[in-house]
């Protein structure tokens, strides 16, 4: 379902969030608990990946950057 686009094989620490960021990269941020505020991000890589439209760009349980499909539809939205 979902296909590697870049293996980094990154280590996740427990309490970050990690995502791919606006330039391509891999950035991770302090997660937010109860009245504690979360972190600014930092850089963990750069990879530069370029994004299509259409898909959905994460870290697999690999540390691996990787991107879905993403799926459209379901019901309407009534006013």
């Amino acid at each position: 379902m979902a296909e590697t686009v870049a293996k980094l094989g990154i280590k996740r620490e427990k309490g970050y969030l990690y995502y791919v960021d606006k330039q391509g990269d891999v950035s991770c941020a302090k997660m937010a608990r109860g009245k504690k505020k979360g972190g600014s991000p930092k850089k963990v890589a750069k990879c530069g990946i370029k994004r299509e439209e259409g898909y959905l760009y994460f870290l697999d349980k690999k540390g691996d950057v990787s991107r879905a499909k993403m799926k459209r539809g379901g019901k309407k939205k009534k006013k």
